[in-house]
């Protein structure tokens, strides 16, 4: 089964990386009609979900990042300052929405919450 996973996502992963760094970005400049269901922090855990996808199919994208520290911690950096750039955007670019720091901390648990679940698979593949 892996390795028919691993047939249908060769040479394919960078495209949905690609595709959800561009979801990522509309879905945070676009004007989004509130949830009628009301979850105390619910849009931090939207953010941490969004850049642990982020995250994990950039890190899935480039095969060196499973043997260097530098390149895994290198896309893991790039993932943050996207979210970083991404609220400042929202800030510049809109009229609807605002920068949050809460909203960059969110972001940088996803994406560190991705680098430690990657770092893990990982460890046991190499293990075996």
């Amino acid at each position: 089964m892996r390795k028919l996973i691993k047939i249908l996502l060769k040479d394919k992963i960078i495209f949905i990386a690609i595709s959800v760094a561009i979801g990522i970005s509309v879905l945070s400049l676009i004007r989004v009609p509130e949830s009628p269901i009301k979850i105390s922090c619910q849009d931090k855990i939207y953010h941490a979900i969004a850049y642990f996808m982020l995250a994990i199919t950039w890190l899935l994208s480039f095969p060196v990042s499973r043997e260097k520290n530098s390149a895994k911690y290198a896309i893991a950096l790039g993932c943050v300052i996207y979210g970083i750039i991404i609220e400042v955007l929202q800030t510049t670019l809109t009229t609807y929405r605002t920068a949050s720091f809460f909203d960059v901390v969110a972001n940088t648990v996803g994406v560190f919450m991705a680098l430690l679940i990657f770092n893990s698979i990982y460890k046991k593949i190499n293990a075996i």
